[in-house]
């Protein structure tokens, strides 16, 4: 009687000991801290021709909030590669004229993030230079920018280089001047070759 007692004593301590880290253990744990991800924003593709659009990507911003995006440009360098200037008939060069549209691409906008911090945008420029976007958080104030190269269209059919109506025409006109020069030569000297064959049949032997 005295064992059974004395078993059931020890039971009950035991189970009184082991009740709070069995408690513990099904508590959930606490999630580690890691520092936040440093806002980045990208373009997709960063060179691009006039009216051509480029994909804008913010990440590390705050979630769900309004991000301000400010457009500056800056005109591109003298000189581009893949891009030839106008040439005139002497060899001298002039610069290329900028396209231009009835509606130019805003030079500020916003984009909204979504829980995880990121946003996409899509951005079509109607002038030619080097654009720089800012992206701001309201909330966050994080802040991140990126630099894309915006080109002129190239001439339709796939050349690069400009004619300049007026000074390309004047080889031409030269040279067919000289052709009709040329022509009216030839016509007096068959009209006077004719003009003595016939006085030369004619005259008597």
């Amino acid at each position: 009687m005295r064992l059974s007692r004395i078993i059931m004593a020890l039971t009950a301590g035991l189970a009184v000991v082991l009740a709070p880290t069995a408690a513990g253990a099904a508590q959930p744990q606490p999630a580690p801290d890691y520092p936040p991800q440093p806002p980045a924003l990208t373009a997709n593709p960063t060179t691009v021709v006039v009216g051509q659009p480029t994909v804008l990507i913010g990440t590390g911003f705050g979630p769900n909030e309004i991000v301000d995006i400010v457009v500056s440009v800056a005109p591109l360098a003298a000189s581009v590669p893949g891009q030839a200037p106008a040439r005139r008939s002497d060899g001298s060069t002039v610069a290329m004229a900028a396209v231009a549209f009835p509606q130019p691409a805003p030079r500020h906008f916003t984009a909204h993030t979504n829980a995880a911090g990121r946003f996409t945008r899509t951005y079509r420029p109607t002038e030619v230079g080097q654009l720089t976007f800012t992206a701001t958080g309201r909330e966050s104030g994080r802040t991140a920018s990126v630099t894309i190269t915006v080109l002129p269209k190239k001439k339709p059919g796939g050349g690069n280089q400009l004619p300049v109506t007026g000074d390309s025409m004047g080889t031409p006109l030269k040279v067919g001047g000289g052709l009709v020069g040329a022509g009216a030569v030839l016509m007096l000297g068959s009209l006077v070759w004719r003009r003595r064959n016939r006085f030369g049949m004619g005259s008597p032997r």
